[in-house]
C-alpha cells in the first residue's frame, strides 16, 4: 500500500498552518515528521488519515482518494497511535488492546478465539502481557502509550500513524518500540508515519523525513539529507553539531544542540 498526500493545505479559521504539503510513504517505509511545537505535526496526521479536512490537496491510497474507502476499508488499512494523555476508560488493558479488532468485526459480531489470540500476540510483541488485567486509568503514560500501540498492531494494518510513540517512555522502552516498528516494516511491509521531537531516533529508524518550519520552507527526501544541521537550525532556530559513530559494527547518528540562534 502506497498513502500519498499531494499540495495538502489546512488553516484554523483565517490562520494558514499547513502549505502545500507533499509526500509518500510506500510499502515497508518509515516516515518522521519533525518540526518545532506547534508547527502543526500532529493536525498533519489528523489531515492526512481524514480525521480533519484539507482545505485544499488530498491523500491517495494506492492512487485512489482517501473519500472514496468506506470507513471499515480505511481502518482496516490504517491504525492510528494518539498521544498517551491519561485513559478515562476503566478497561483492563487486555480488553483496551482487543478493541483493535473492531474494523474486521461486524457491527454486532464479537470477538472470537482468533482476536483474542491476536490481541495475545500484540501484546508480547510490545513486552506488556503483564498488565493484561490492569486498568487504564491506573496506568502510567508510559504503559499507556505501550497499550496504545498494542491495540494499533491487533488491526493488523498495513501503515501504522504514531504521535510522538517515544512519548512518557524510559530509555528501554523507547529501543523497544522503535524495534518493534522497524521490525514490522522490514518482516511485514507495514509503513509508519509517525511525528517525533528526536531526530536522533529518526536517523535510526526512518528511511525518509518530513521537516516542518514557519517560514513555509518544509523539506522532505531521504532521512540523511533532510535532518542536516542546517535545516535544524531553519527549522528549529537551534545549532546542532551531528556526530557519527559505530557500535558493535552498526553505525548511528547523534544530534547534540549546542546553541540558540
Amino acid at each position: 500500500m502506497t498513502l500519498a498526500v499531494e499540495n495538502g493545505c489546512f488553516s484554523y479559521y483565517s490562520k494558514e498552518i499547513l502549505r502545500n504539503i507533499c509526500f509518500s510513504v510506500g510499502p515497508g517505509e518509515i516516515l518522521a515528521v519533525l518540526g518545532s511545537n506547534g508547527v502543526g505535526k500532529t493536525t498533519l496526521l489528523r489531515c492526512m488519515m481524514g480525521l480533519l479536512p484539507w482545505k485544499s490537496g488530498r491523500t491517495t491510497i494506492d492512487a485512489k482518494p482517501l473519500s472514496e474507502f468506506s470507513s471499515k476499508e480505511l481502518w482496516s488499512r490504517i491504525a492510528y497511535v494518539p498521544q498517551a494523555k491519561g485513559s478515562a476508560f476503566s478497561y483492563p488493558a487486555r480488553d483496551m488492546v482487543l478493541l483493535g479488532r473492531s474494523p474486521h468485526l461486524g457491527a454486532l459480531k464479537q470477538p472470537g478465539p482468533k482476536d483474542l489470540e491476536i490481541a495475545r500476540q500484540a501484546m508480547e510483541e510490545v513486552g506488556i502481557l503483564h498488565l493484561a488485567e490492569k486498568n487504564c486509568n491506573q496506568m502510567s503514560g508510559g504503559e499507556l502509550q505501550m497499550v496504545l500501540i498494542a491495540r494499533a498492531l491487533t488491526a493488523q494494518p498495513q501503515l501504522l500513524v504514531l504521535d510522538e510513540p517515544e512519548s512518557n517512555l524510559d530509555f528501554k522502552n523507547q529501543l523497544i518500540i522503535l524495534d518493534v516498528i522497524h521490525r514490522l516494516a522490514r518482516e511485514r511491509h507495514i509503513s509508519a508515519v509517525l511525528n517525533t521531537h528526536y531526530p536522533a531516533n529518526a536517523l535510526k529508524l526512518a528511511d525518509k523525513a518530513l521537516l516542518l518550519n514557519r517560514q513555509d520552507q518544509n523539506r522532505y527526501g531521504r532521512v540523511s539529507q533532510v535532518i542536516s544541521e542546517e535545516n535544524m537550525r531553519r527549522s528549529f532556530g537551534v545549532n546542532v553539531s551531528i556526530h557519527e559513530f559505530w557500535a558493535d559494527g552498526v553505525r548511528y547518528n547523534t544530534v547534540v544542540p549546542i546553541s540558540i540562534v
